[in-house]
């Protein structure tokens, strides 16, 4: 996978949470997996189709998913609920598109999917043994979010080059 495919989604979180809630974020070290997994409790996943295609999975414990909900919906939130649920889905939504406009100013065409919340621990999603690098983001005293991000060059952008 290329690297030019990942930064846009670090970029973009980092102005996504000094947008959002005010604090600046530190990226962290990035790793890569063989296949798209993770150990987090709560889980956004966003689709990328186009000239890239494949997944994001922006995951956090449970505790940062709650942390991160009650800051942006501006009251402590007591229990995950369906409006936790919902404003962390709109995080993954706003960093994959702000991720999407990075993209098209590379000189790439993707839409996003709409966002899915995944909850639940060792959630292995298959990509088609498509590798992913994995940007975790120390978010103040929130917590860390793991951006997991498994993308290529789509089979259509293949062919046509071919």
């Amino acid at each position: 996978m290329k690297v030019q495919y990942v930064s846009p989604f670090a970029e973009a979180a980092l102005n996504v949470f000094q947008m959002l809630v005010s604090i600046t974020a530190e990226r962290g070290q990035l790793s890569a997996r063989p296949q798209m997994f993770t150990t987090q409790q709560v889980n956004v996943v966003c689709g990328i189709t186009g000239n890239i295609e494949g997944l994001v999975i922006y995951g956090m414990s449970m505790v940062t998913a709650d942390r991160l909900a009650s800051k942006m919906i501006g009251q402590p939130i007591v229990t995950f609920d369906q409006l936790a649920a919902s404003a962390i889905a709109e995080l993954g939504n706003m960093i994959s598109g702000n991720a999407a406009s990075v993209l098209a100013t590379q000189g790439f065409s993707v839409d996003i999917t709409p966002p899915t919340i995944i909850r639940g621990s060792n959630v292995k999603i298959t990509t088609l043994d498509i590798p992913s690098l994995l940007i975790p983001m120390e978010i103040g005293d929130i917590g860390t979010l793991e951006i997991n991000v498994s993308l290529q060059e789509s089979r259509k952008s293949r062919l046509a080059a071919a």
